[in-house]
């Protein structure tokens, strides 16, 4: 009885195995497509720019530093595929700004390029403060770049991808876009947004065969997270520390590989995968075995969560005594 049981439960997960990859997205090829990167004259951006160019892309570099691009276009160069008809172009353009402006700069765009294959809003920048130390300002600059940035940009782009029937768009969170933690009211703000904004928009292209991913990256070694270490709370640096640091190479591949796939969500390491598990939610499923995974793991991964938080509210209390033990030291 038994091992019929068992027989039956193997073929239901062969089952669910094959309608999985029927069901999916059908993975594209970037060889000869157009694949436009906002945020691409340094870090993550740079990396999915030259992991674009291996695999035969023409690539579009979008960022407001005109000098950093033209060394990110350089440095991408190097990296095109044996696709004779491959080509690296610069824009100088602020995504914060004047919408008009960035529908003529798509449209120059496309008339050089070609028309755009897949659109990667990796433009983005990060702070930490605590709440009543960062400026109200900063609150709203968060907004303008890490969130508006993206809609204004999309919102260029995606008549064009809907004229091809086709596409693909990333939206690039953050680890810091799924749980909010000390230090990030700001910028953890910002990054949510992205979220309501990829489940409702994939819900309104996918009848134009569009698929939307939502990237959440780690710590990522770049220059942005260099400059964020400078001024970050001891209780972020401290709580941060314990998911470890990521090179954007291997983070920027991740993130192709799982936009090729139509993949909806785009998550790094075990501590990724668990929260994208825990945090799911009603969002789209790419296949059916990975709305299996959720079903079957959020229970325990929540469990396990909460040794986490305890483990971060552990280290706001020490440090939060040790802060007032100096201080009272001081004033002694």
């Amino acid at each position: 009885m038994l091992w019929v049981v068992l027989a039956v439960f193997v073929t239901f997960i062969l089952i669910l195995f094959v309608l999985s990859e029927l069901i999916a997205p059908k993975k594209i090829s970037l060889n000869g497509a157009h694949v436009l990167v906002t945020g691409g004259s340094s870090g993550i951006g740079k990396c999915l720019a030259i992991e674009a160019a291996r695999r035969g892309a023409s690539v579009t570099l979008l960022a407001r530093n005109q000098a950093r691009l033209e060394e990110a276009r350089a440095e991408v160069q190097k990296h095109l595929a044996d696709n004779k008809q491959q080509k690296v172009l610069c824009v100088s353009a602020d995504v914060t700004k004047d919408f008009n402006a960035l529908e003529k700069t798509v449209k120059q765009v496309e008339e050089e390029q070609g028309p755009i294959t897949a659109l990667i809003n990796c433009a983005g920048t990060s702070m930490s403060a605590k709440f009543l130390d960062t400026p109200v300002e900063e609150f709203k600059r968060m907004m303008d770049i890490n969130y508006l940035g993206s809609v204004l940009l999309t919102r260029a782009v995606l008549p064009s991808l809907m004229r091809q029937k086709q596409g693909r768009i990333v939206l690039v969170s953050s680890m810091a876009g799924q749980l909010g933690l000390f230090g990030y009211t700001a910028y953890s703000a910002s990054k949510f947004a992205l979220r309501g904004m990829a489940e409702s928009l994939q819900m309104e292209v996918r009848p134009f065969n569009i698929q939307v991913t939502l990237a959440f990256p780690p710590d990522t070694d770049t220059p942005g997270f260099a400059e964020e270490q400078k001024s970050k709370p001891k209780e972020t640096r401290l709580i941060s520390e314990s998911g470890g640091l990521f090179q954007p190479e291997v983070v920027a591949k991740s993130i192709l590989d799982d936009m090729m796939r139509g993949r909806f969500v785009s998550s790094i390491g075990l501590d990724g995968f668990m929260l994208s598990t825990i945090t799911a939610g009603f969002s789209p499923i790419s296949s059916i075995m990975e709305a299996l995974q959720q079903v079957s793991l959020m229970g325990l991964f929540r469990f396990i969560s909460l040794f986490y938080l305890a483990h971060f509210d552990h280290t706001v209390k020490k440090c939060h005594q040790e802060t007032e033990a100096e201080s009272n030291k001081k004033s002694s």
